[in-house]
């Protein structure tokens, strides 16, 4: 452990969990087809996300959440905290309570793209943020607001968050 520096370890926990969520998914879809694998998947993501953002929260002593400085202060260093190399997405604020979430290429678009089920996948991975959201009583929209994957159906992945914070 005393060889791997925060990034080394933080990949490796990454690629780890990346490998069981993957080797679960398809164990899921084999036994259980793709309908039931969607429920699973995001129930068990947005149960995990609850968990995951109080951790987060303690780690990055974030008490509460009444500007969009405090929601911005959260996602940029939430998302430093759990991205992987591997992961491409860009995070952006292009203006006072938006946060627009890019992600050119996606691990799990390509993954499901493999195991032959993208047709009918709905995304679990956008369940993250909005779960974040919804355990902090922090009121968003998200557009599109869909669970169909994107890369699929427009073939780029933007989701856009709107805030209700005042200036």
């Amino acid at each position: 452990m005393e060889k791997l520096g925060k990034k080394e370890l933080r990949d490796l926990l990454n690629k780890n969990w990346m490998t069981h969520d993957a080797m679960w998914f398809v164990n899921c879809l084999n036994v259980c087809g793709i309908e039931k694998t969607n429920v699973i998947n995001r129930a068990a993501v947005k149960a995990m996300a609850e968990i995951e953002v109080r951790r987060i929260r303690k780690a990055l002593g974030l008490n509460e959440f009444k500007t969009f400085r405090d929601v911005r202060n959260l996602l940029e260093g939430g998302f430093e905290i759990i991205k992987g190399e591997f992961m491409n997405f860009k995070l952006s604020f292009p203006r006072h309570n938006t946060f627009r979430w890019e992600i050119p290429s996606c691990f799990a678009y390509e993954g499901v793209k493999a195991m032959g089920a993208l047709d009918d996948y709905e995304c679990g991975i956008v369940d993250r943020p909005n779960s974040w959201f919804q355990s902090l009583g922090i009121d968003y929209t998200c557009s599109p607001d869909d669970s169909k994957c994107l890369m699929l159906l427009t073939g780029k992945c933007v989701r856009e968050y709107t805030f209700t914070f005042e200036k």
